[in-house]
């Protein structure tokens, strides 16, 4: 089987917004979400900044009892996919409970939890700690907990591939509902890590920021004084429905999922392969499968991290994958200068942001970028959104251990 499936709905949770209305109102703003870290005690590290979310209640999804039981990555994923469901429209209690699932995942899990009972577990012995502490870890819980809050009863999983989390998960989601074996996915990526260990491990690798002073301008993806990524967190959630099946309850449709490619470098467990080719033939992969030739992507969603090997290497990726001339008329932007990088949350809020691109042709901008780098030669949108009507575009996600994804949508006109 080969059936189309299409977004109806999306919800997120983010540092510059936490409903889709705020978020892309911030991103077409051009609005930084990095500011000094307040998490963790920023006297320990050399980076002294992330991009966290704010004006975040859980009471506002979760009751009390339940929000003692889930760590606050599984509180992102229950609110985002909330939010999801209700922009769809749909109505679970109507709907065949086998025939629609979830596949969210998540690049680390509830590492909030792991610190929190470790230290118990030190202070005061095994008999303290929490009866909740497996279930509130594990990275597989978001996508339980949003089955159980929505009773969705078919196909249900998660994926753990570092920063390609969330476009695993949307692609997987896209493949399921494309063979046949759901007509819905609530699918996406979640993650919250800004812990002492988490942030401590990234700046031990030192692939984070250290531009202190002006936090706003810390995460600076393809400028030539890029020095690391902003550490972020968030959910990005998608509701994925077979067209037919969206057609026929009335469903306003965001894009149409074409293509889902996935590659590894195969190469070094945190370093991108140096001719990018695993990230190109990643892309290739998705417009093959969608069915859409090079020449016509209007649009690409970089994973642009801000890092100075990444954003030169998937700059010669995009080149072999799209070709010249073309790649020069292609409108490119890393939306992480504003998100930072929300590491396994990132594919599914920048699925979103290529829902948001198609529907309303406005292309966000790569904020921070003044002084070009001539490694990094293409139209990444510097600083200023634009409008453009984009018909076709992808979105990559290039993950610890080689892992590359790419999504291709497109345009639904009906």
């Amino acid at each position: 089987m080969n059936r189309r499936v299409v977004v109806t709905g999306v919800g997120v949770i983010s540092p510059i917004g936490n409903s889709i209305e705020s978020f892309w109102s911030s991103l077409k703003a051009g609005r930084s979400g990095t500011c000094p870290l307040t998490q963790v005690n920023p006297d320990n590290f050399p980076s002294k900044v992330a991009a966290e979310v704010s004006d975040f209640d859980p009471a506002d999804w979760l009751s009390p009892k339940e929000r003692r039981k889930n760590d606050r990555f599984v509180q992102f994923a229950i609110a985002a996919s909330d939010q999801a469901v209700k922009d769809s429209g749909i109505d679970f209690s109507k709907e065949d409970p086998t025939q629609c699932g979830v596949f969210i995942g998540s690049g680390i899990g509830g590492l909030h939890t792991i610190e929190e009972q470790h230290k118990v577990l030190m202070e005061k012995g095994p008999e303290r700690l929490s009866p909740f502490l497996i279930p509130m870890l594990i990275v597989n819980m978001a996508s339980g907990k949003v089955s159980i809050q929505h009773n969705l009863k078919g196909p249900n999983s998660c994926v753990a591939t570092a920063c390609a989390t969330g476009t695993h998960a949307t692609g997987d989601a896209f493949k399921i509902i494309q063979r046949g074996e759901a007509d819905v996915m609530v699918a996406g990526g979640s993650e919250a890590c800004i812990t002492s260990l988490g942030f401590g491990g990234f700046a031990a690798m030192k692939a984070l920021s250290t531009k202190n002073d002006t936090p706003e301008s810390s995460s600076r993806p393809f400028d030539a004084t890029r020095d690391g990524f902003v550490m972020g967190e968030g959910c990005g959630i998608l509701v994925c429905e077979e067209l037919e099946h969206a057609k026929k309850r009335g469903a306003r449709i965001y894009a149409e999922i074409l293509g889902y490619g996935m590659t590894s470098d195969a190469n070094h467990i945190t370093a991108p392969d140096p001719e990018g080719t695993g990230a190109a033939n990643c892309m290739l992969r998705s417009m093959k499968d969608a069915g859409v030739s090079p020449d016509k992507i209007d649009y690409i969603n970089a994973h642009g991290t801000g890092t100075p090997l990444n954003d030169k290497i998937e700059t010669i990726a995009m080149k072999k994958a799209i070709g010249e001339p073309h790649i020069r008329k292609v409108s490119i932007s890393s939306t992480k200068s504003m998100t930072g990088h929300l590491l396994g949350a990132a594919g599914g809020v920048e699925a979103i942001v290529l829902c948001k691109t198609i529907q309303e042709g406005i292309i966000a901008p790569t904020i921070n970028l003044h002084n070009p780098d001539p490694d990094c030669d293409l139209d990444y949108t510097p600083n200023v959104a634009k409008e453009r009507k984009v018909d076709f575009a992808l979105s990559n996600s290039l993950g610890f251990g080689g892992h590359n994804a790419t999504l291709c949508f497109g345009r639904f006109d009906g």
